[in-house]
């Protein structure tokens, strides 16, 4: 018997980098702000899970100014597309061996 969790990602595992992959997968970018407000996190804690993600290259960010206002925004890349993909493949394929 093959191990059902074997092709899933384990950076995905938290339900915040899944949040944050699942609204940046549908919009070209979101700014913190927005993902802070979507998903109902701390700056410290949204920061934590986005770090991550960038670290893995699943991200892009890109940093801007409104009048005297830091506004970082981020994006997917090709990887992190590709890596949620894979997940959701993976989650879709076990669910249904069940």
């Amino acid at each position: 018997m093959k191990n059902p969790i074997e092709a899933l990602n384990k950076i995905f595992d938290s339900r915040i980098r899944l949040g944050v992959m699942s609204v940046l997968v549908v919009n070209d970018s979101v700014s913190f702000n927005e993902l802070k407000q979507l998903l109902e996190l701390t700056d410290g804690n949204l920061a934590s899970h986005l770090n991550t993600l960038e670290q893995a290259q699943y991200l892009k960010v890109q940093k801007s100014f409104i009048g005297k206002k830091t506004n970082t925004t981020y994006m997917l890349t090709e990887l992190g597309r590709h890596a949620f993909k894979t997940h959701l493949d993976a989650l879709e394929k076990m669910i249904k061996g069940i």
